[in-house]
């Protein structure tokens, strides 16, 4: 029996390097690329596609930034939007499913209830922008495509939040965090699980996979202290929110489309950050 062939795009990042390694080789003939396959070129996407005949492809590639340079915001929309476009044309000419990485930044973060699949996205980040164009290119190119929004996702890989925080706990002394700031941190292991899981799965749209339930960065903060056995009693200082990266903002997303369809139910995010930081330590 032939083994399904899988493209993962941005394999050396967060979730990309998380997925690779944890798809089981027995079942799944794996392709990876990072640098090596340019997808803001059409031509490199394409004759890499049209040499692999991928049944499945995963986009992990992005480009993050809050600053509003031109520069970067060109940059932004090349890998975000561009990108993406290429991915899911190039895909769809040799039949693939796509399931594309999106993120919480879709939203502008000014409400206070959690945001589900069918609201209105609302992005005012170049960030945020650069990843909804990218969704729309892959809705439009693609009908076989899964686009997936995660919130706060960190790994052992690359800078993070979580990482961030681990760092300053070690090193001892006060922590600076965000003040005004709710979201859902999410592991990149049972975000990666949820993905695998729509791999074979006759599910197409869009869905949101944040771990479940809301926190502010300093109850997140606060949190991994205690994971880590330490007292976070006087050890977390607040941030004044600030225009930009540091804004107020409430992007918790709600899983609603696996509670309607049945198909997934993700942690608690107090659950996966023991169990990530567990692992750290072990």
């Amino acid at each position: 029996m032939s083994k399904t062939k899988v493209w993962i795009i941005g394999a050396k990042g967060r979730l990309g390097s998380t997925i690779s390694d944890a798809l089981d080789r027995m079942a799944y003939n794996v392709l990876t690329s990072d640098m090596d396959v340019d997808i803001t070129d059409m031509d490199s996407v394409t004759a890499f596609m049209d040499m692999s005949h991928p049944a499945v492809v995963i986009n992990c590639a992005g480009y993050n930034t809050h600053n509003w340079l031109e520069e970067d915001m060109v940059k932004a929309f090349r890998v975000n939007a561009i990108g993406a476009r290429n991915v899911a044309s190039a895909s769809r000419k040799v039949g693939a499913k796509l399931i594309h990485m999106s993120t919480d930044d879709v939203f502008d973060g000014r409400g206070n209830e959690p945001l589900n699949e069918f609201d209105t996205a609302t992005p005012d980040t170049i960030f945020g922008k650069s990843k909804l164009a990218g969704e729309n290119f892959v809705r439009e190119l693609n009908p076989k495509h899964l686009i997936v929004r995660s919130s706060w996702v960190y790994a052992k890989e690359g800078s993070c939040f979580v990482n961030s925080v681990i760092r300053q706990a070690k090193e001892g002394g006060v922590i600076q965090v965000a003040a005004e700031q709710y979201s859902s941190p999410t592991s990149a292991k049972v975000l990666a699980d949820f993905v695998m899981k729509m791999i074979d799965a006759n599910e197409y749209g869009i869905y949101h996979a944040s771990c479940e339930g809301c926190c502010s960065r300093v109850e997140a903060a606060e949190e991994i202290l205690r994971c880590m056995g330490q007292d976070p009693t006087g050890r977390i200082e607040e941030i004044s929110a600030e225009a930009g990266k540091n804004s107020p903002r409430r992007t918790d997303l709600q899983n609603l489309m696996m509670k309607v369809t049945g198909i997934y139910q993700m942690p608690e995010w107090k659950d996966a950050m023991r169990d990530y930081i567990q692992e750290l330590r072990g």
